[in-house]
């Protein structure tokens, strides 16, 4: 069996992105994501997913609950599925299709999952595929702000521990563990 060469890369040749960045993706300008190399495919947020008797693939990207939903139905007829593990374990079939995604000045045509981010702090996730080769990651850099209430609540819970930490391990530590 031949080895197969590797193509080299020169990283001074590489744009620098952060671990938050401000993509497009399709007609979508100005989208906050997380970069993220430890995930190994890209993800955006998706609503409304639906495949209809033809084999359309019909979703919405984002949803109400986010500022960047417009509630425009895309439709695909190229798809597949993934299995998603995520980091604790559980597994997801998702579907993927393709976007162009445009990343600082490079476009790109990547196959992104769909997949519920309402609970994710971003609604794009960029994963190693996508960046491979073509970006380093300086993780000093966030250059996307995203408007999240993670940052309300953690002050809210930190001021319910500090007036009684046996009270909150109980309601909030407790309750978790038995779930």
């Amino acid at each position: 069996m031949a080895a197969q060469s590797k193509k080299i890369i020169d990283p001074k040749k590489l744009d620098i992105i952060g671990s938050t960045e401000y993509i497009s993706v399709d007609d979508y300008d100005n989208i906050p994501a997380k970069v993220d190399t430890g995930a190994d495919s890209s993800s955006i947020w998706v609503s409304d997913v639906a495949v209809r008797e033809d084999g359309t693939l019909t979703f919405k990207l984002f949803s109400s609950k986010c500022s960047y939903y417009d509630g425009k139905i895309l439709e695909r007829k190229k798809y597949t599925v993934s299995i998603i593990k995520s980091s604790n374990g559980n597994e997801q079939i998702r579907y993927r299709t393709k976007f162009k995604l445009r990343i600082k000045e490079q476009t790109l045509d990547v196959n992104m999952t769909l997949a519920d981010r309402s609970r994710n702090a971003y609604p794009i996730l960029v994963g190693r595929k996508t960046i491979s080769g073509k970006f380093l990651v300086d993780v000093s850099q966030n250059n996307a702000a995203y408007n999240t209430n993670k940052g309300k609540r953690a002050e809210a819970l930190n001021q319910k521990l500090s007036e009684d930490p046996y009270k909150f391990h109980q309601k909030y530590i407790e309750r978790k563990q038995e779930n």
